[in-house]
């Protein structure tokens, strides 16, 4: 179970991640089509919880967990080859 003060350093690092994070899809808006940027902002948002997930709490690291994972990654890099 968390105390109040572990809680709060999570809302706090919640709050900047957002702020991070949206701030970054802003400038992405300003050099790539907005259905391009949202993928690629809402991909590498779903890698990294999936990531977070496996490191901090511990969460089973299987082959299909980092083929979907890979296969996601190699998506969003397709993405940005394909949107000029």
């Amino acid at each position: 179970m968390t105390t109040g003060n572990e809680m709060y350093s999570w809302y706090a690092g919640f709050v900047l991640a957002l702020g991070i994070s949206m701030v970054l899809l802003v400038k992405a808006i300003q050099t790539l089509p907005i259905g391009t940027a949202y993928a690629v902002w809402t991909g590498i948002g779903a890698i990294g919880t999936v990531l977070i997930g496996i490191v901090l709490f511990k969460e089973p690291v299987t082959f299909l967990r980092l083929f979907f994972i890979s296969t996601l990654v190699a998506s969003i890099v397709g993405l940005k080859i394909v949107s000029n």
